[in-house]
């Protein structure tokens, strides 16, 4: 049971991502906002190597892969909408695949991290605030970009009583 909420959180937050980048013109995906950050196009990379580390072989490795190149997510990639969107669909896969494997008796397993030990639950909460923390920052970004024409992906502006009397927003099954 516990498991599937944590699951639900994750999805969540990739819908969160997803809504964003859908509205932002391909322009912007590359776009700064302010000295020394990040672009939406660097976070999808950065997300989708550390889910793509933590969670391969998740159980029985050590979630900092020797494969992994870090800092090299960091740097702007050049790839099309298309490529991005399939590099941030491959991270995910590798954390839904995991995530669907385990049981709530998983959760008091003992995983490592670069070397230190976090029981299961311990690392999903880490992973998920991680996720929440970039995902956060792509929709600031995005919204930046699309300005006046943004969206809103959860309650607008003064419209608090309208979403209360149909709160559709709330969970992602």
């Amino acid at each position: 049971m516990m498991i599937n909420s944590i699951i639900a959180e994750f999805r969540r937050y990739k819908q969160l991502g997803e809504k964003t980048i859908d509205q932002v013109a391909d322009k912007d995906l590359t776009a700064i906002v302010g000295a020394d950050n990040n672009s939406i196009s660097i976070l999808v990379g950065h997300l989708s190597g550390n889910l793509k580390s933590r969670f391969t072989d998740f159980l029985t490795t050590d979630g900092e892969k020797e494969w992994r190149n870090r800092d090299g997510e960091f740097e702007e990639p050049q790839l099309s909408r298309t490529e991005l969107l399939e590099l941030w669909e491959a991270g995910w896969t590798v954390l839904f695949n995991t995530l669907d494997s385990l049981h709530d008796n998983d959760l008091a397993k003992v995983v490592k991290i670069r070397g230190i030990e976090l029981t299961v639950i311990e690392a999903l909460h880490r992973s998920l605030a991680h996720v929440s923390y970039h995902v956060g920052q792509i929709v600031l970004i995005g919204r930046s970009c699309v300005g006046d024409k943004w969206q809103s992906l959860s309650i607008p502006k003064k419209g608090s009583a309208e979403y209360n009397a149909n709160p559709t927003k709330e969970k992602i099954k």
